[in-house]
Order: C-alpha cells, then structure tokens, then sequence
C-alpha cells in the first residue's frame, strides 16, 4: 500500500495542509470566535465609507466559507487521490495528477484572503482582489484538471501505463 501511495505523496500533502488548515479554522472559530469578529469590526470601524450594514456578516461569512471550504475539498480530494493511486496512470501522471487535486486546497484559501482584506478595501474590492483570484483560479483550476484527468484515466483509459482501456 505504501509503494501506491509514493507517487501520489506530493499530491497528498497538499491535500493534508488544508485539511489542517480547516480544521485548525474550526477550531481556533471554537476556542476565540471574538478574534474574528473583532478584527472585522476594527476594519470597518477605521474604513466606514467602504462597508454597509451587512458588511460586518459577509466578511464573518468569507472566514466560515474558507473553513467549509478546506475541509470539504480535502475530504473528497482524498478519496481522488485513493483513485488516482489505483488508477492505470504512469507514475509520472499520477505524481502531476494528485498534485494538481492537491492545488484545489488554494480555493478555501482566496475566501481566507478575501476575509483578512475585506474590513480595509471593502467586500467588492476583496473578490477582485489580484491574491483571491490567483487562488481562485489555482485552486478551481488545478482541482478540475487533475480531475478530468483521472476521469479520463478511469472512463476512457488515457494516460494509462498500460493499453487496455477496460
């Protein structure tokens, strides 16, 4: 089993990262829910003329979504991975596949980065900001492309080590 998993191991760090990365958010939300909410109301507080009264929610919402985010992604990247790893790929795709399954945990990320500037450029500013779209589109996708891949492995035998397709 450890010999399958060497060729996916890049890819599964990546995957491992914004599992912790989520639940560390879950768990820092649990511990001190007020270091979020204070820093997003200090944020607002110095830039009034960029919020509404809503703003205070979504910047709340942006940090939640980044929690959601990291470890829904993670859990099925890591049933990907199991495929990707018993998949008929050579090893040189399965290493390029399970990494680029592992870059989908940069999404949670821009929603993370969306959340840190919203209270100082503003909800509008934070979704075009030049960081959250680069995760965005890193993550996204990374995540579709090695997905597409491995669909193309399992359901039409592409990139496949070998040559029969079923």
């Amino acid at each position: 089993m450890i010999c399958k998993l060497i060729s996916i191991k890049a890819g599964l760090a990546l995957v491992m990262l914004g599992l912790l990365f989520g639940i560390g958010l879950g768990v820092t939300f649990g511990i001190n829910e007020a270091l979020f909410e204070t820093y997003v109301a200090r944020g607002i507080a110095a830039h009034p003329e960029l919020h509404d009264a809503n703003s205070s929610e979504k910047i709340w919402r942006y940090a939640q979504r980044a929690h959601f985010h990291a470890t829904g992604i993670a859990a099925f990247s890591i049933g990907l991975l199991l495929l990707v790893s018993a998949s008929s790929l050579k090893q040189r795709s399965k290493t390029i596949t399970a990494i680029l399954i592992g870059l989908g945990g940069c999404y949670p990320l821009a929603w993370f980065t969306m959340f840190i500037v919203a209270p100082t450029l503003g909800t509008d500013a934070a979704h075009t900001h030049p960081v959250t779209e680069l995760l965005t589109y890193i993550g996204v996708g990374g995540l579709l492309l090695g997905a597409a891949i491995l669909f193309a492995n399992l359901f039409l035998g592409l990139f496949s080590e070998r040559n029969d397709t079923w």
